[in-house]
């Protein structure tokens, strides 16, 4: 029998948090619903496999350093998800579905935004349950105790860590609720409203990174990472800027294109 692991199911709580999500979202746009599982069906297995190939391309050396065990490359109920990763194979897996149902990529993107950084709050908790991806010691009442045999080599005698992982929680559904507003105050469209979930994630994410001390390799005195938020905020903000608007495309089918939605899905 396999083992049940909490950060497997942190993950699969939020595949199906940010489906319904995005099945509502996308219905209210005039689209099909059955569309949503259809490309999710693609996307998930796609992001889980960038996710894990980012992670092991940018620490090789957990892995494959003398002393160490190649297998565990495959251990993905340990942790070790990248987000960007995840992001950039999903997207492909979402472009896949997408053209096998016939719609906008940058729609659909936009419908599914707010449930994809939810689920990323609730994926967050998985590092919880692992111990692992903390940040710096604190005294904080609101402080992480870590077991010994997950601490930090240079501080075995510390028991109290910054939870990153909450802290990426609660900046995750800020900017749910940051998406949410900006949709409902500029209607933001053509994949708008991905690029701003890409930008308001890499702005926390700059700041998290600076308090985590688990492995990572560094470039110029900063984390991977950190170069990585960088110049996807940079991309981000630059496709806010430049993106044409009102392009055709940029939402979904037309109602009367989709006689399978009902009035009620609409709402």
């Amino acid at each position: 029998m396999f083992p049940i692991r909490a950060y497997a199911l942190c993950i699969v709580a939020g595949i199906i948090v940010a489906t319904v999500i995005t099945r509502r979202r996308w219905a209210a746009q005039g689209g099909r619903v059955d569309d949503v599982l259809d490309v999710v069906t693609w996307a998930v297995p796609f992001g889980i496999l960038g996710g894990r190939l980012y992670h092991v391309i940018t620490d090789p050396e957990l892995y494959f350093a003398a002393g160490r065990e190649p297998i565990r490359a495959l251990y993905i109920w340990d942790g070790g998800l990248g987000i960007w990763g995840a992001v950039a194979l999903g997207a492909v897996g979402a472009w896949i579905g997408c053209r096998r149902r016939g719609i906008s990529l940058p729609a659909f993107a936009d419908a599914l935004a707010p449930g994809l950084v939810i689920a990323q709050a609730i994926g967050r908790w998985g590092n919880y349950f692992n111990q692992e991806l903390f940040g710096r010691p604190t005294t904080l009442p609101w402080a992480l105790h870590i077991d010994p045999a997950n601490r930090p080599a240079d501080t075995p005698e510390i028991a109290l860590y910054h939870p990153t992982f909450l802290y990426e929680c609660l900046w995750d559904l800020a900017v749910a609720g940051l998406l949410v507003w900006a949709q409902r105050r500029y209607r933001l469209t053509n994949g708008r409203l991905f690029a701003l979930y890409v930008a308001a994630y890499t702005v926390g994410r700059g700041w998290i990174e600076a308090l985590r001390v688990d492995h990572a390799n560094h470039i110029l005195g900063l984390r991977l990472n950190d170069w990585t938020s960088l110049i996807i905020f940079i991309a981000a903000v630059a496709y806010l800027w430049r993106a044409p608007y009102g392009r055709a495309g940029d939402t979904a089918p037309e109602p009367e294109q989709n006689p399978t939605t009902t009035r009620a899905e609409r709402v």
